[in-house]
């Protein structure tokens, strides 16, 4: 849909989830960085199940502010499938996506847009100096270490969600059937040509981060399971580490019942058999049982999230 009379240039899409004190500064503030713009917009915000009442919050700026389209989840599908709950809601030819919390600073805004007009389809925020907790940039660092480590990806960690797309590659993203939704990785995957742009990280000053150190681990290996087939290649080299290990155990048994140490007879061959195949087994079943579970729920086709409600009526 390309912007025309009625339909606003931009849209933006928002995540709330534990942040109902910035809602309303969020929505101002990108009102001020459009109108420096010249351009027409939408914010839509898309209430995550979010504990803190969010859902009124967003009903209230909804029926202040024509340009403000509120949509309410169900359940707790998580930020990813929130994100693409509002992508799939967008009317603007630009999409600006970022977080409700503050720190992704709307007067960044427009340098993302423009950097778009510059002829680049995608146009990334990236964040010159992390503003978070020690708690939270630890998790943080880790989570990437972990995501690069995992999908063999370059994955710069200044940047996240925050960031200006063209239509035409929101569009192919709504488009991907995943059931496991990392927006950056998609995005990625596209393949169009993208630009960081830097920008400044602001304090969170509202509500604490959803994420914990244990969901960011889980996210990171869901992310792995979901977007590589590295694991599994990690299977098969810890599987040629733990027979070397096994035939090592089995030679040094062997050099003991040479030496007289053992006097049991079928030691040997029982720790052997125990070591090689057993180690071998256990971490090969463990791993495909991952991969097959991850293909269970794709199977299955079950809706990335469900939209309970809207400021224009029941979802």
């Amino acid at each position: 849909m390309q912007a025309g009379e009625g339909t606003p240039d931009i849209s933006v899409v928002s995540p709330v989830y534990g942040c109902v004190g910035c809602l309303e500064d969020l929505v101002d503030r990108i009102g001020a960085a459009m109108a420096s713009l010249g351009r027409s917009h939408e914010v839509i915000l898309v209430d995550d199940a979010s504990p803190d009442g969010a859902w009124q919050r967003i009903v209230e700026l909804a029926s202040a502010n024509a340009n403000v389209r509120g949509f309410r989840l169900s359940r707790n599908f998580g930020q990813h499938a929130a994100i693409s709950a509002g992508l799939q809601q967008v009317r603007g030819s630009v999409v600006v996506v970022m977080d409700c919390d503050l720190q992704d600073l709307p007067e960044e805004i427009p340098g993302l847009v423009r950097a778009l007009e510059s002829g680049f389809p995608v146009a990334l925020a990236g964040r010159v100096e992390r503003r978070d907790g020690l708690a939270k940039r630890v998790g943080s660092s880790l989570f990437y270490a972990i995501l690069k480590r995992l999908t063999e990806s370059d994955y710069d960690p200044a940047v996240a969600n925050f960031g200006a797309y063209s239509r035409q590659v929101i569009d192919v993203v709504r488009a991907m059937p995943e059931s496991d939704r990392f927006f950056p990785l998609l995005v990625r995957w596209t393949g169009f040509k993208s630009v960081t742009v830097p920008v400044t990280h602001g304090q969170r000053e509202h509500g604490l981060s959803g994420y914990t150190f244990g969901r960011l681990l889980r996210l990171a290996l869901n992310v792995a399971l979901s977007y590589s087939d590295k694991p599994l290649r990690m299977v098969v080299k810890s599987s040629v580490a733990f027979a070397a290990f096994a035939l090592f155990v089995a030679g040094y048994s062997v050099y003991r019942y040479a030496i007289g140490d053992i006097q049991v007879a079928g030691f040997t061959s029982i720790i052997a058999s125990i070591w090689l195949v057993g180690s071998v087994l256990v971490s090969c079943i463990g791993i495909t049982g991952l991969y097959l579970g991850r293909l269970y729920n794709q199977v299955k086709g079950r809706p990335h999230f469900i939209v309970s409600e809207s400021t224009a009526g029941p979802g």
